[in-house]
């Protein structure tokens, strides 16, 4: 039986482009201030959830919420289970954007929306993907369970509490990432670098802060500052800093006290050598002043051992795999309150095999012996992931792809993470072609649209293929 899956995709464009409209309008961000039992990581990722739901319900498919963490819609018959893992919750938005990040349009053959990329759009093309096989009643052998999970941009434990009370799925991939194919995930592993808050030197630092999660690169910084020395040179000294630097900002000043502000660059923590720290950089500035105590320890240990460094190399932690590739560092979060007791620089690691974050964590130690600072490895941590090309689930998806695109497959490994990991032999799979542009977690997200459809088609063969 030979389908036109580009056909079949094409006829249910319009639906496909509805309903991933309709999720991209939902604000699914992770707010824990807004959290209850009811919504464990806020209304908007709760609210995402409930929507996908309902279009699996309407299209005919067994769905189960699980207690608003994380949801399915099965389809088939059989003893083996092939899971599809996505997610519906997004990053914060983040400023620079030239369109209401979710109020989704096209420009240009471009889809923009917060989670147009990663990783709605992708989860609707693997929706549409099934939802064909269903409609055209084409036989199986296995079921396939489409899995979406509303915390992946936090600490997954949206798919911590799905796995502990569902079946696991025998084999699968997740679409949230990039073709040919993800067979590879390096280990990741956050490390706080903690201090004190009090200082009384020439200059007191009253905060400091920039970045919203550790796995993204701080595109803002902003300082409080006071100076009881000549203030006009400070903004001065400042604004030459800026000019020297590639970065943008301003300085205000009211009284004795000077409010920095410093713009850099936004990427996905997973890449920070994409990206331009806006916390480093100012840290950096900052750090040749004579401020005394936490504060002095706390902005010279970015200066010297974090500013311009994503590999680890001033930590001592640089570390290569022939495989899995180098180490990859992101100071992704900053926060310094004079009057806290704990202020935090927030690392994430990146980390190929032969590493493991406890060792991080030392090295990490072993370089601020001289400070009041201290390392503190966070729980929840992931351990590197790997699929040799051997496997019939690497080797279908790569047939698949070929047979689409004309194209070479080729085994990958990120630094990023993805739900392809949650199980044994488990991938990323799209929806990123090689020429694609990447803007995951970036102002002005956005995923091509011909690029979506494409990839609705590569999903659809694939699946079929791995279940009939």
């Amino acid at each position: 039986m030979t389908i036109n899956w580009k056909k079949e995709v094409e006829a249910r464009r319009e639906d496909l482009m509805a309903d991933l409209f309709t999720l991209l309008s939902i604000p699914s961000v992770r707010e824990d201030e807004k959290a209850t039992a009811d919504a464990p990581f806020g209304p908007g990722p709760k609210d995402a959830l409930l929507k996908f739901l309902e279009i699996g319900e309407r299209d005919g498919f067994v769905t189960k919420n699980v207690d608003n963490y994380a949801g399915h819609l099965e389809y088939g018959e059989g003893d083996e289970l092939l899971g599809v893992i996505g997610h519906l919750d997004v990053v914060p938005v983040g400023p620079g954007w030239d369109s209401e990040p979710f109020a989704p349009e096209i420009r240009d053959g471009r889809l923009y929306a917060r989670g147009a990329s990663d990783d709605k759009g992708p989860t609707v093309a693997a929706y549409y993907a099934l939802k064909i096989i269903k409609e055209l009643e084409l036989p199986v052998s296995k079921r396939t369970r489409l899995i979406v999970g509303t915390d992946e941009e936090s600490s997954w434990q949206c798919m911590d509490h799905y796995l502990e009370v569902e079946e696991k799925p025998d084999f699968g991939f997740s679409p949230d990432a990039e073709f040919p194919i993800i067979n590879g995930e390096k280990g990741n592993t956050t490390i706080l670098i903690e201090t004190g808050g009090k200082n009384e030197g020439t200059l007191s630092l009253i905060s400091f802060a920039s970045g919203m999660r550790a796995n993204m690169v701080p595109e803002s910084a902003e300082a409080v500052v006071e100076v009881s020395g000549d203030i006009d040179a400070f903004a001065s000294e400042y604004q030459a800093y800026l000019e020297e630097q590639p970065v943008t900002g301003e300085i205000k000043i009211d009284d004795k006290t000077a409010t920095l502000i410093l713009n850099g660059k936004a990427a996905h923590g997973a890449m920070p050598e994409k990206g331009i720290n806006a916390g480093t950089f100012l840290a950096t500035f900052l750090s040749d002043y004579d401020f005394s105590d936490a504060a002095k320890d706390y902005l010279t240990i970015i200066a010297d051992f974090v500013h311009n460094d994503t590999e680890g190399v001033k930590f001592g932690i640089a570390h290569e795999d022939d495989i899995m590739g180098k180490l990859s560092m992101n100071a992704g979060v900053f926060n310094f309150d004079h009057n806290k007791d704990v202020n935090t620089v927030t690392l994430n690691f990146r980390y190929p095999k032969g590493m493991d974050g406890a060792s991080i964590e030392k090295a990490i130690q072993e370089k601020l012996v001289h400070t009041t600072a201290k390392a503190v490895e966070q729980p929840g941590g992931k351990a590197p992931h790997y699929v040799p090309m051997s496997d019939p689930l690497v080797k279908t998806l790569l047939e698949t792809y070929e047979d689409h695109t004309g194209l070479k497959g080729h085994e990958q490994v990120i630094g990023g993470g993805t739900f392809g990991r949650l199980l044994e032999r488990g991938v990323a799979y799209g929806a990123m072609f090689p020429d694609s542009i990447d803007t995951m977690h970036q102002a002005n997200e956005f995923i091509s649209v011909a690029d979506l459809i494409n990839a609705t088609v590569i999903y659809a063969d694939a699946i079929y293929r791995l279940i009939k």
